[in-house]
């Protein structure tokens, strides 16, 4: 339902009815906790005090709430709470992550339902999806993995990316994943630094309507990485070319030796034992391997789907991404909620800029997962879904990948849908979870991401260290939680992970987000701390200027950075324009009249120049660093990381023009 707007600066979109209220998961944890604590908790604020006072206690009785399985538990919540980093949690514990997902009692269900942009389709139950797992766990137990072996994908969003994962994970393994769009570069400077045994890899993928062949990349990559003793081919263009090689298999020819109908073995190791490897985004250097656990994730991730996003048995989860972000991590283990997957893989725009929505429709999709990028360019194409679609099984819009603007949540409820939960969520790799995130018992205001995760003590800090409320600092989390990363992957003592989290405030996180907490508990991010503008001294967050120039409907995308120029901080805004247009004097003006009068005069940029092209990482993320370097003729480390190098090449040239 949509609430009236007040005067409130922020004002509230969305109110849970009462009987959302009354079925969502959350609720009946609160129950639980009365009633195994005898604490007064009756809603989201006070169970956060609680979670936050008593994470032990918290953690314990998720645990148990979630049906959390393992060979064993142990009476030890955690081991060294004071230490941060240093503390473990669960250390007695010996339990499997595929164990997990895999449930039994729902064989009929299904599992996964993938759809992609050239039409396929396919269906998976959770029985089926058992005894493909089965199978292949039994073939690379053939082939030497072992608990602590790497296993890597360089892979589609395709149901074999999850079976690939879950039989490594069954076996003690570690995976690690990226997209077919990675060149080979890109691929061997995340990879060589893990050498796995075995690569799964599609020969290629779809996107926008084009067809792109990667069976190229085979034989490179296998010459490359000597560590590869076998590569098994997935032919999702049925390109067999690449299977020349010795060291590749086919994927059906690779399952085909072994039964089907064998219980799975599933390696029982200890809480904090390696799972995944995800990686930074290595714009400013090689990719940092980031090591996740198999406990801290499986409990975060249960916490964040069935008390943050209300997720429910049967539900069916979508979230738009690739294999090479941590978001495809988090959407696999809904399963371990008994959720039904919603695969896509293709462009979110093909072939009509509605084309998702149509998804929600045929499949019945209950939370709907995007980046704020996607909303924005939904605003842009003036599309209205309420208008074209049903969206009746519609209850929960996920947004992340960078701030939502405060006109796109009226977007979402003027033209999507008024009677749905819209939870902007933020972390990142680096925890592969959320510091801040969403809440079906509460409401969703204008501009604000709706709460701090339970369990997660999360603060602003100044740049002394001291907290902040309802001021912009940097986001800090000042005590342990279980989806802290185990550490990076060969890092001599840690010296790399204390760097990268530890160093700015000793014992405390810091997450590199420029933000403020707001009254009613939510939170709001301005943009990343090191992207900071300074411009007479004050702070601005990237996000703010952004926010402003998005309302202009000439202007598609836009970056801003500052420039160090006659003793202060030049700021600098490139615009990429709507097909056709030119960037006139009177364009300036309006986009420099707009930003001072809906932002301050500080905001305002001395120079706007015009770009055909952003550059942004992989992962759709804008990579004003790399633009920040370009324009203080410092070299841009590491461009394989980029989805489009290329658009650097203007930067450099029009800066030459204005320096």
């Amino acid at each position: 339902m949509l609430a009236q707007e007040g005067g409130d600066l922020n004002p509230v979109m969305w109110q849970p009815s009462i009987k959302r209220r009354e079925k969502a998961v959350i609720t009946a944890f609160i129950a639980r906790v009365r009633e195994s604590y005898g604490v007064d908790v009756a809603d989201y604020e006070s169970l956060y005090r609680w979670s936050i006072a008593e994470p032990a206690a918290f953690w314990d009785l998720l645990w148990q709430f979630a049906g959390i399985i393992a060979s064993h538990k142990g009476m030890q919540i955690v081991a060294n709470a004071d230490k941060m980093p240093g503390a473990r949690w669960f250390p007695e514990a010996r339990l499997n992550y595929a164990e997990n997902l895999l449930l039994k009692g729902h064989e009929n269900q299904y599992a996964i339902i993938f759809h992609g942009e050239n039409g396929e389709s396919q269906r998976l139950s959770y029985g089926e999806l058992y005894r493909l797992v089965s199978q292949l766990a039994q073939a690379l137990r053939r082939d030497g993995v072992r608990p602590g072996d790497r296993v890597a994908g360089v892979l589609p969003n395709r149901p074999e990316s999850i079976i690939a994962m879950l039989a490594t994970a069954s076996l003690g393994a570690i995976w690690s994943s990226c997209s077919p769009d990675f060149g080979v570069a890109g691929i061997v400077d995340r990879f060589s630094q893990i050498t796995p045994k075995i690569v799964f890899i599609g020969d290629g993928y779809f996107f926008n309507g084009k067809v792109f062949d990667r069976s190229c990349q085979i034989a490179p990559l296998l010459q490359a990485m000597p560590s590869i003793e076998k590569l098994v081919l997935i032919p999702v263009l049925k390109n067999f070319e690449g299977a020349n090689e010795n060291q590749v298999t086919l994927w059906q020819d690779y399952l085909s030796d072994f039964p089907d109908d064998r219980p799975i073995a599933f390696a029982q190791l200890p809480f904090d034992a390696p799972l995944f490897i995800l990686y930074s985004s290595g714009t400013t250097g090689p990719p940092k391997c980031i090591v996740h656990g198999i406990g801290g994730t499986l409990i975060q991730h249960i916490k964040e789907h069935r008390l943050h996003t209300d997720i429910h048995a049967g539900d069916r989860l979508f979230y738009y991404t690739t294999c090479g972000w941590m978001m495809w991590n988090w959407l696999v283990s809904g399963l371990a909620s008994g959720a039904t997957l919603v695969l896509y893989d293709g462009s979110p725009l093909y072939p009509a800029a509605d084309s998702l929505f149509d998804l929600i429709d045929a499949y019945r999709i209950n939370v709907f997962g995007v980046s704020a990028k996607y909303i924005d360019a939904l605003k842009k194409a003036s599309v209205r879904p309420r208008k074209t679609h049903n969206l009746s099984s519609l209850k929960t819009i996920l947004s992340t990948g960078s701030p939502l603007a405060p006109d796109s949540f009226d977007f979402v409820y003027q033209s999507i849908k008024s009677d749905v939960c819209l939870s902007s969520i933020s972390g990142g790799t680096d925890i592969i979870s959320c510091f801040v995130l969403g809440c079906p018992i509460l409401p969703v205001r204008r501009g604000e991401i709706q709460c701090r995760g339970l369990a997660m003590k999360v603060d602003v800090f100044d740049d002394e260290g001291r907290p902040l409320q309802g001021q912009k600092g940097e986001l800090v989390c000042t005590a342990p939680f279980p989806s802290m990363p185990v550490g990076f992957w060969n890092d001599a003592g840690q010296r790399q992970y204390h760097a990268a989290y530890f160093e700015k405030f000793p014992g405390v996180w810091s997450h590199g987000d420029y933000v403020a907490l707001t009254d009613q508990g939510g939170m709001i991010i301005y943009g990343r701390s090191d992207a900071v503008l300074n411009p007479g001294g004050v702070r601005i967050g990237t996000a703010e200027i952004y926010r402003q120039v998005e309302q202009i409907d000439e202007v598609l995308e836009s970056l801003v950075v500052g420039q160090d120029y006659d003793g202060d901080c030049r700021l600098i805004l490139f615009v990429v324009l709507r097909p056709g247009l030119q960037l006139t004097d009177q364009l300036v003006a309006a986009i420099k009249q707009h930003i001072r009068e809906n932002a301050s005069p500080r905001h305002v940029p001395a120079l706007i120049l015009q770009v055909t092209d952003i550059p942004r990482t992989k992962n759709g993320k804008i990579v004003e660093l790399a633009v920040r370097d370009i324009i203080h003729g410092r070299p841009v480390k590491n461009q394989q990381a980029l989805a489009n190098p290329e658009a650097l090449e203007q930067f450099r040239q029009i800066i030459s023009l204005i320096n």
